[in-house]
């Protein structure tokens, strides 16, 4: 029977790379837990269409990478911008969206 190993080395696994793949896992356990504590409704926001605590946590993240391809696009500078402008992204959808 062949062992198995986890082998990691194909990704670039520095800091913040590590952050982000934390942060990510972390607002999945924490929107899951809320979801079973305190189930979600769908509501109107700014947004044209009804969305839940899911799907406007799934328009942040997916509106942040964007964030972040463009920011690498257009800009020479560090991607603390980047997260800066995402993280007040993240908090208007998920709060008025």
């Amino acid at each position: 029977m062949q062992e198995f190993t986890l082998d990691l080395t194909w990704m670039a696994w520095t800091q913040p790379v590590a952050i982000f793949f934390v942060a990510i896992a972390g607002m999945l356990v924490i929107f899951g837990v809320l979801q079973v504590v305190m189930p979600t409704y769908e509501r109107r926001g700014f947004l044209p269409v009804p969305t839940t605590r899911g799907d406007r946590l799934f328009m942040s993240l997916l509106g942040s990478a964007f964030i972040h391809l463009f920011w690498l696009g257009f800009s020479d500078a560090h991607l603390f911008g980047a997260s800066a402008i995402s993280i007040v992204y993240a908090v208007i959808m998920l709060r008025y969206g």
